[in-house]
């Protein structure tokens, strides 16, 4: 039988899904393309398309993991893929009995508050703009389940192709005008998070150990932009001028000094209290090693 179900099998839905296949959990996947994924089994379907998901009624998994990415950076497409389509996939699901969890991958854009409060779960979010909304829109949804669930609000996601912040490490006239606060998981450790959980549901100690309704997955150090793009423009022996380093190094003394100034700080204590360790617990551990992989000439 059916252990696990992901919908969006894209880099990080996919990762989660050939290691549970490595496991040796029954998975199938969802995703719009049937591009194969060893061990597991993949269904072609589009959530915004609820006719393409009638395959799903039959499959009754006991964990549904909805792991999908918008199309665009609009509203339509937020609401499209994030609202619509959740309520479309657990529509396929409203007559399964031995469903016992479902996880959404939402994001800490629901935070849209600037404040020198160390945020976690505890903390009401409040949205800034229509992604934010739209997530806990679509977040609300799991509270109409007769089953747990769990939201799982990842931060900034980093790894193998994903290389925004190197790329814009090497060309300082990009940096923002402004210093902000920033935080991150590496898409390993966000993988290995949903996989730690998914063994969790499973596990006998379940009853004793229970699994949240929402994790904050970020890694230990909340750090300011110009730190993290300085850093590794010196790993990449990039030129800053004088001038604008001057100018940063004030920024982030401020930053430093007013945490409220910009941006948030994103606590995992949560996260790590399940007993899960972080691989990359802090932005440098994590992108020495991707630098390493990337551009080992210039990542000494």
């Amino acid at each position: 039988m059916l252990k696990v179900l992901i919908i969006g099998c894209g880099d990080l839905g996919g990762e989660v899904a050939r290691q549970l296949a490595q496991l040796g959990i029954k998975t199938a996947g969802v995703r719009r393309s049937k591009a194969v994924i060893a061990g597991v089994e993949i269904i072609a379907a589009d959530v915004t398309q609820p006719t393409s998901l009638q395959a799903l009624v039959a499959l009754q998994p006991e964990i549904l993991i909805y792991c999908v990415a918008a199309n665009g950076q609009s509203d339509e497409q937020y609401r499209t893929h994030y609202v619509d389509g959740f309520r479309h996939v657990l529509a396929t699901q409203a007559q399964n009995p031995r469903l016992r969890h479902v996880f959404f991958v939402s994001s800490t854009r629901v935070y849209g508050q600037n404040t020198a409060t160390l945020l976690d779960e505890n903390i009401v979010a409040i949205p800034a703009d229509f992604g934010g909304a739209r997530l806990l829109e679509a977040e609300a949804l799991l509270n109409t389940l007769p089953c747990n669930s769990t939201a799982l609000r990842l931060s900034g996601i980093y790894g193998a192709g994903r290389l925004r912040m190197i790329n814009l490490a090497k060309s300082p006239e990009k940096w923002p005008l402004q210093n902000s606060w920033s935080n991150r998981i590496h898409s390993d450790d966000a993988a290995a998070f949903i996989v730690f959980l998914v063994q969790r549901v499973f596990a006998k100690k379940i009853a004793e150990e229970p699994i949240a309704a929402c994790y904050i997955v970020t890694d230990s150090k909340p750090t300011s932009q110009y730190e993290v793009l300085s850093w590794i423009a010196d790993k990449l022996q990039v030129t800053i001028p004088a001038d604008m380093r001057t100018n940063m190094q004030a920024a982030m003394q401020a930053l430093n000094q007013t945490p409220s100034q910009a941006g948030k700080r994103l606590s995992n204590k949560a996260m790590l209290a399940t007993g899960f360790s972080l691989q990359y617990p802090d932005f440098q551990i994590g992108y020495q090693a991707l630098l390493a992989a990337t551009m080992p000439d210039q990542a000494a």
